[in-house]
């Protein structure tokens, strides 16, 4: 589950971690007042406006109705025209920002709207920086990864630079060491305040990061002031969605306005759904066989456009479910149902098919591959049935059809 970036500084912020004053807006108003608020408790007139979406490359994203404008806009106005002018501009950035389209590197050409601005203090950076806490699922570890190109996408440093990327593995019985903290902060070129600033910050964002089960806690840039103070700049986190019976607190934060519409009918209907950028839809029991499916599917040259596991024990409406959920993808060119029956009887499955296919229609083509129990019953519902489906003898001649059909 991921969260805002000023959820994750509030969350920061209570622990005692580094980050910058900011107060959260969702009309103009309020992102007029918050600057009075910043300015009168810190003295810096200086203010920035951030879009608050789930996704990165705010700052160099730009807006649908306003091209000439980012997602994160620095207003100095107030420097020499004092508070009332910092007031003047961030009112007519607020006007334009809130109900608008951000279109970054992460949402796509469709964005994302943005129903949420966060005025932030001003900070005087002396050097911008990259840090991430990252969980290693082959090693069941967090990974700490730092670099001094902050700023930057990480996937392009890893690109262009990898020599700039300073990893560390840390032991779940001891947590990031002090020698692992200094090693981090000396290859970050931290000195003087800094370093020791540094090395509290690594400690103590590393150990929020397994205090709340965290997939990834992202912080680019992190930067040093020009007093030698190390703060989150920026804030992006994602939890470990089994584990949020353990922090009530974080579900709170959730905002499903920032999440796939279809993933969330599919929580709805207990399926196991994920998004994906391809062309053929997949109706799969067993979370195994679905990655299998997606496999060999890319294997024969298509392109999956989700994972979908209806479980073991789905019924007919479930399975309506998941095949609307599917044919609403205005992307998908074709579906391939490929549903093993153990616990799940293939006579369920096929019922649900048809059941689908006499409700929602049927407009693209459709290969099922049944197998296990009750299949020969589940075949002859579909062929009694009159619809237009292609039969496949195993999965990869069903990958084959309808990749082929697609085409």
């Amino acid at each position: 589950m991921k969260i805002h970036e000023y959820q994750a500084k509030a969350l920061m912020k209570q622990r005692g971690i580094p980050v910058p004053e900011g107060e959260l807006a969702t009309t103009v108003d309020e992102a007029v007042g918050a600057v009075r608020h910043l300015s009168d408790s810190m003295g810096n007139p200086v203010v920035v406006v951030k879009s608050q979406i789930h996704a990165g490359g705010r700052g160099k994203g730009r807006f649908k109705e306003h091209p000439e404008l980012g997602g994160v806009t620095v207003v100095l106005e107030g420097v020499d025209g004092g508070i009332e002018a910092a007031e003047a501009k961030v009112r007519e950035l607020a006007a334009q920002m809130l109900g608008s389209t951000l279109v970054t590197i992460q949402t796509g050409d469709e964005g994302k709207t943005v129903n949420r601005i966060y005025i932030e203090q001003g900070i005087d950076i002396a050097t911008e920086l990259y840090l991430s806490v990252l969980l290693d699922r082959s090693t069941s570890r967090n990974i700490v990864m730092a670099s001094t190109e902050g700023g930057t996408e990480i996937e392009v440093v890893a690109e262009e630079t990898p020599e700039k990327i300073i990893r560390e593995e840390i032991d779940p019985a001891f947590g990031l060491t002090d020698f692992q903290a200094k090693r981090i902060a000396y290859g970050l070129g931290l000195e003087g305040d800094a370093l020791g600033s540094g090395v509290r910050f690594l400690k103590a964002i590393t150990a929020f990061a397994v205090d709340m089960d965290t997939d990834l806690v992202e912080i680019n840039p992190l930067v040093v002031t020009t007093d030698g103070r190390v703060m989150a700049l920026d804030g992006k986190m994602s939890f470990e969605a089994n584990a949020l019976y353990r922090h009530p607190e974080v579900l709170e934060l959730r905002d499903v306005s920032e999440e796939d519409p279809s993933e969330l009918r599919a929580k709805e209907r207990e399926l196991s759904f994920i998004s994906l950028d391809g062309s053929i839809g997949c109706m799969v029991n067993g979370a195994g066989l679905a990655m299998a499916t997606m496999d060999i599917i890319k294997t024969v040259g298509g392109e999956p456009a989700n994972f979908l596991d209806v479980g073991g024990g789905a019924d007919k409406d479930q399975i309506v479910a998941a095949f609307k959920i599917i044919t609403d993808d205005p992307n998908v060119k074709g579906i391939f149902i490929n549903i093993f029956g153990g616990i799940m009887r293939c006579d369920i499955i096929a019922n649900g098919v048809v059941a689908a296919v006499e409700e929602v229609g049927l407009e693209v083509p459709l290969v099922v591959r049944l197998e296990g129990t009750n299949v020969e019953l589940g075949k002859q519902i579909i062929d009694d049935s009159d619809l237009n489906v292609v039969s496949a003898t195993d999965m990869k001649d069903g990958a084959i059809k309808i990749v082929e059909l697609t085409k």
